[in-house]
């Protein structure tokens, strides 16, 4: 049974500068907390079908391929590493989504759909993540906005510092 957490931020930018950023897979070590690098593998950079790897460590990646393109608002990238699923989900999706709030906002949406693998152990697992990914996605909500405001990647000494200021 597939779980999904959601998290918002409103992006003090126009929905078409927000999409100009978004719209470019290379940059996700620039605003997903713990992602050091970010490589685009596939020959075409954008639409269904791009890819890349994102790094933990020189070693350690995840490879996302884009799976849906919706032009100017957003995408869906499925979790793997070649064809086998990316550990420990049995499945995973990452959507990200903007849209117009008005007076030159953006509303971005990240959501991330998950299968555990295991049958009533991974679901039972799945449960007791379900507040870190809770956590983990808000984190990529607050961390894209700081980043696509300031042109500065976010660290998590910044997106720290930001949480603290918000509270």
């Amino acid at each position: 049974m597939p779980q999904e957490v959601t998290a918002q931020s409103l992006i003090d930018l126009p929905l078409t500068e927000s999409w100009e950023k978004l719209r470019d897979i290379s940059l996700a070590h620039h605003y997903v907390p713990g992602i050091v690098k970010t490589e685009v593998v596939s020959e075409h950079k954008e639409g269904v079908g791009a890819s890349r790897y994102v790094y933990r460590n020189e070693k350690s990646y995840i490879q996302e391929t884009v799976e849906e393109w919706q032009e100017g608002s957003g995408f869906l990238i499925r979790l793997h590493r070649g064809d086998k699923p990316a550990p420990p989900f049995k499945n995973a999706w990452f959507r990200y989504k903007l849209s117009d709030h008005g007076d030159g906002k953006t509303l971005f949406t990240a959501s991330l759909t998950y299968e555990m693998p295991w049958g009533r152990l991974g679901a039972w697992l799945g449960a007791r993540m379900q507040n870190f990914v809770q956590a983990t996605i808000a984190d990529v909500a607050l961390s894209m906005k700081l980043y696509y405001e300031t042109g500065d990647p976010t660290t998590r000494a910044t997106l720290k510092a930001y949480k603290a200021r918000a509270r």
